[in-house]
């Protein structure tokens, strides 16, 4: 007898994914989304509010418009009010990571009954202890490299001994790993009492309870890392297994062209280097005079998403007043500057696109690589230099370590950023091998690569 459509639907997973704050956690979460609605599965997107960011509401909706199919799930969170805390996605973190047992009553009754969890890693002390006492399987989504990812588990030891980020330090020793630079460890990590540490460490003490840590990231990008963690000598051996998925495909969102898009397409090949420090990067007015300079000595097409404050819906500035009338003026015919969301992965998709500086969020990093795009590792905060190093192992960009952190008060000058541009845009050898790392990448997600194998077998185990 034949199975009925019923039958035959019941054979999909249904998966709950929960992303915590942020564009950068977010982003990962719809992309996965997509991947598993292509494969039939069904999808339930459980977001907090309210929302920290413009870019996500927005982005969250026109998901949602454009896969009617995602049955959405919006949960109040508790707010935190911290007066210590300088960043407001640090307080969203910890709401979300105090509030997310209220999704007890909706994981406990869902119909069809969740198949699986997908849970950002900032709500790892909440969802993994509630799935298992549901009897669901839980899944960590890990939104950043796998080596830094490491480094989040590791905290719960590194806080109980604060000497070993002291004054007197160079590196940091994590069992398995290649040592990390204490200049490349970002600075809440040093202090115990941080309230994004703290959030961190409550989350990373759940790690090892997950059924596997789901990566955006690709076999060969990190594979020193990764064959250490097979063999069993990362943290000793304490961690579930990583699934590398990666690279993720962007999901489709129906739109107008964008303007900087028209002006691409009359752009030469290779010609233009595209400039953004991510959505949650805030350039000083200082530093952001010295990369118009940098651009202007470079000599090269330019396209410029500059942005001055963390949050969006707080970012009033014209870019006339940002980097001034004449500036503009000067290279209205060789570059673009403009300000908001913009399509990233569409801009480095197009053949005008010679080469990227990039601040190395995770997700940024991994959209180059995929498309092979050569980048200028400019790290500001958290992640971004143990990721720059990961880009420059990978022969994906360069990283000049002298550039410090976003919040320190040197300031990079036009003079080397231009010097940088330069180097990336004009080095063949440099630009081979980026384009290597993108044929790799690509090839992973294809029927049979590597990333698609491990998507392949994670949900036939959840039917």
């Amino acid at each position: 007898m034949s199975k009925t459509t019923a039958d035959t639907k019941s054979l999909y997973p249904h998966i709950a994914l929960i992303p915590s704050a942020g564009m950068g956690h977010l982003l990962p979460f719809l992309r996965i989304a997509s991947t598993l609605l292509s494969r039939n599965c069904t999808v339930t997107l459980i977001t907090a509010k309210p929302i920290v960011s413009a870019a996500e509401s927005s982005h969250i909706s026109a998901f949602l418009s454009q896969h009617p199919q995602v049955k959405h799930v919006d949960f109040q969170t508790i707010q935190s009010h911290n007066p210590t805390a300088d960043d407001p996605f640090y307080l969203q973190y910890e709401s979300i990571t105090r509030s997310a047992h209220l999704l007890y009553p909706l994981l406990s009754s869902s119909s069809p009954p969740f198949s699986a969890i997908f849970a950002d890693f900032f709500v790892a002390s909440s969802i993994t202890p509630m799935a298992a006492e549901l009897g669901i399987p839980s899944y960590i989504i890990c939104t950043t490299s796998i080596k830094f990812f490491c480094l989040i588990a590791y905290l719960p030891v590194l806080v109980t001994d604060p000497a070993k980020l002291g004054n007197s330090s160079t590196e940091l020793i994590i069992p398995g790993l290649t040592p990390f630079p204490v200049s490349s460890i970002p600075s809440p990590f040093k202090n115990p009492n941080h309230l994004f540490t703290r959030c961190l460490v409550l989350n990373a003490k759940e790690f090892s309870k997950a059924k596997g840590i789901i990566v955006n990231s690709v076999d060969f990008f990190e594979k020193e890392t990764l064959e250490e963690i097979k063999n069993g000598r990362v943290l000793e051996n304490s961690l579930p297994s990583f699934l590398p998925i990666g690279p993720l495909a962007s999901f489709e969102i129906k739109k107008d062209k964008g303007e900087y898009m028209s002006w691409l397409d009359n752009q030469p090949e290779e010609s233009v280097v595209y400039v953004s420090f991510g959505s949650r990067t805030a350039i000083s007015r200082d530093q952001i005079r010295e990369v118009s300079k940098g651009l202007e000595r470079s000599g090269h097409r330019f396209l410029w998403v500059v942005k001055s404050t963390k949050i969006d819906k707080e970012d009033k500035d014209e870019l006339k007043d940002l980097l001034g009338g004449s500036f503009l003026e000067r290279t209205m015919n060789k570059g673009m500057a403009v300000k908001g969301w913009v399509s990233q992965e569409e801009i480095l998709a197009h053949p005008s696109i010679g080469a990227f500086v990039s601040h190395c969020g995770w997700n940024s990093v991994i959209e180059a690589a995929r498309q092979g795009v050569p980048m200028v590792a400019w790290p500001q905060h958290g992640d971004q230099k143990v990721n720059a190093e990961i880009v420059e192992k990978a022969g994906l960009g360069i990283w000049e370590r002298n550039w410090g952190w976003a919040d320190q008060a040197e300031l990079v000058c036009g003079e080397e950023i231009g010097e940088k541009i330069r180097e990336v845009m004009e080095d063949e050898k440099l630009r081979e091998k980026a384009k290597k790392v993108g044929e790799e990448a690509r090839k992973a997600t294809k029927i049979g690569g590597k990333s698609e194998k491990v998507l392949k077998e994670l949900l036939e185990l959840l039917q």
